[in-house]
């Protein structure tokens, strides 16, 4: 019976791992903790491993069934030791990324951004827990709309749209800057610092339809102003950018 027990923990403790990219996103606050717990289950395996060679040894190896635990706990163990985070990136079986950002900010928080080959996004949060926010987006010119948006666990907003403006470091690890602003009338936006950017490898024109304009930095007017009129002709909004000048 207790083996039976010990196989079962052993065996969860291994999908639990496995799993964390759908799940870690889901607790918020909570996953720091479970983090923890899972440690300590690591630890408590370890130990467990080590009682079980003892006892096969003190036995002269007659009890079979501990062989078969040792065998699943040092393969369960090794392998979370050699692999952490699971054995499958399932991050890059979702899709390419042609754009990532991250920043970190206060206490080693960090904000990680990446829009996928698929017109997916995920944002992730990583500060005394993991916060994971997912939706779809579109480009049009050089503004990028996030539509479809499911906000993380704690989270009430997203933003609208971004911008991507030159690096302000002299630093080539930053290929440029990605500001996000929450709608037009946001006049400061949240920025993100661009560590990959293959935005042109995108093909697929179906999420790239003319739904906007963004203000170029000509003529007095800034990335900081945005006129969008969606349902509209073309020409109307060509008209009635004009007519703003």
């Amino acid at each position: 019976m207790k083996s039976k027990r010990l196989i079962i923990t052993t065996v969860a403790f291994f999908l639990l791992v496995n799993t964390t990219y759908y799940w870690e996103g889901k607790l918020g606050l909570f996953a720091f903790p479970a983090f923890l717990l899972l440690a300590a289950v690591f630890f408590g395996l370890a130990i467990v491993l080590l009682r079980q060679i003892y006892f096969v040894i003190k036995e002269r190896f007659k009890q079979k069934s501990r062989f078969i635990n040792i065998g699943l706990l040092t393969a369960v163990l090794l392998l979370t030791f050699y692999k952490p985070f699971g054995l499958v990136d399932f991050d890059k079986l979702e899709g390419n990324d042609v754009l990532v950002a991250q920043r970190e900010g206060a206490a080693n928080c960090m904000t990680i951004l990446k829009l996928k080959h698929n017109f997916t996004f995920t944002e992730r949060k990583v500060c005394f827990g993991v916060t994971e926010t997912k939706g779809t987006f579109r480009v049009q010119n050089d503004t990028i709309y996030f539509d479809n948006i499911k906000l993380g666990r704690h989270e009430d907003h997203f933003y609208e749209f971004a911008v991507i403006k030159p690096t302000k470091f002299d630093n080539s690890k930053f290929l440029g800057d990605i500001i996000r602003y929450r709608d037009i009338t946001d006049t400061v936006g949240h920025e993100l610092w661009i560590t990959k950017n293959e935005l042109k490898t995108l093909k697929n024109e179906s999420r790239t339809a003319n739904k906007g304009i963004l203000c170029k930095e000509i003529a007095g007017c800034s990335h900081k102003v945005t006129l969008t009129f969606k349902g509209f002709p073309n020409i109307l909004v060509l008209l009635a950018f004009v007519a703003a000048q």
